[in-house]
This record gives C-alpha cells, structure tokens and sequence, in this order.
C-alpha cells in the first residue's frame, strides 16, 4: 500500500485568554483551506519536535518561544492513504513582534469562541483536552471523507 506520512508541529499561543490562530486563507491546495488552526508545519530534515515548533512559530508570526510544553502526540488517519503524527505544544513565554503570515491572517481569538470557527471536529477535541490541562497523551482521529469517524485517547475509545 503506498501512503503519505508527515510529522509535524502545532502550537498554541496563549494570551489574555485567547489563542493566536491562523486562519489558513492563502495557500493553493491547502487541506486546511478557510480553517482556524494554531501555529506549525513540517518537520524539515533532522529537526526534532522542539525544533520544529520553535522554528514554524517563528516564520508564521514572528514571535519566538520562550518556553513552552509539550503537551501530546495526535496521530491523523484519512482515507486517502495519507497520515500525520501531529506533535501538539502549547506555550504563553512568547516574545517578539506578530508579522504578516504568507498562508493567512493571524489573530487573537477569545478561548471561549473557538469551537465557534471552521476548524477540523478533532481539533475541538485536543484543544478541551488541553483546556482540561490533561497530563501528556496519545489522540488518534481517524477521518472518512473529511468526517470524524473515530476517536482513541491513549489507545482506548474516547467518547466526543
């Protein structure tokens, strides 16, 4: 069987109760076209996570990463043969000034209105997760025709 898999990075900033989203407007082909989503992107060769999220944060809005946690590893199944190990960290040491973003428009938008966005129904998951500030885990989402059709929370079935 021939498949895609990516490793990549995604960050969410935090400040005053919002987070700092990007809403993915730009880019051609994009299969996060017209959704909100935090901060990150692909391994380049050699980089590790921690790498990898620093240097995405960095080139996406100009802030650097002062500190930051880890906080789980979310595994993307589709139908399209295509997978992603999705290393999810989260951070409020930031500093540096916000710059204009090549694959959309960054903003702050209030923790209260984010399940209120076009954004991936998995999405919505990890980030109660985080807001529940559960200790590092695991979180398999497995897609069907861009559908959620099933959930797994360290390895176990996991109720959405």
């Amino acid at each position: 069987m021939n498949f895609t898999c990516y490793n990549t990075t995604l960050c969410y900033l935090e400040k005053d109760d919002c987070y700092l989203m990007l809403h993915r407007t730009k880019k051609k082909n994009d299969v996060n076209k017209d959704k909100w989503i935090g901060l990150g992107g692909k391994f380049e060769y050699g980089e590790s996570p921690e790498e990898c999220v620093k240097r995405e944060v960095k080139e996406e809005s100009g802030l650097v990463l002062n500190d930051f946690v880890y906080k789980g590893i979310v595994t993307f199944v589709s139908d399209d043969n295509f997978y992603e190990f999705m290393h999810l960290f989260w951070s409020d040491n930031f500093s540096g000034q916000i710059i204009s973003c090549d694959e959309g428009e960054l903003e702050w938008i209030p923790k209260s209105k984010m399940n209120e966005l076009p954004q991936w129904q998995g999405d919505e998951i990890f980030l109660d997760l985080m807001q529940k500030n559960i200790p590092f885990f695991s979180l398999k989402l497995v897609y069907k025709n861009n559908k959620l059709c099933q959930v797994l929370l360290n390895g176990k079935d996991y109720d959405y």
